[in-house]
């Protein structure tokens, strides 16, 4: 996989842990799904992600979107 993809599986599963946590404990979970879209629109423009740089780091291949 590259890193293009688990930014996006990771992001994925960040926003439904924090649904799901919103749902069965507090709505303040759903401050992590704002964060977390806050973080893919900046990445989007900006083209700096801090989980691409972390899977860069330990050796993941990087995709077309985080060269």
């Amino acid at each position: 996989m590259t890193i293009d993809r688990l930014v996006l599986a990771f992001a994925g599963c960040m926003v439904l842990l924090s649904l799901a946590l919103a749902y069965l404990h507090s709505p303040y979970w759903l401050w992590l799904t704002a964060f977390v879209g806050a973080n893919l629109m900046q990445s989007a423009f900006t083209g700096f992600c801090p989980l691409a740089k972390l899977l860069r780091a330990i050796g993941i291949e990087p995709g077309k979107a985080f060269d």
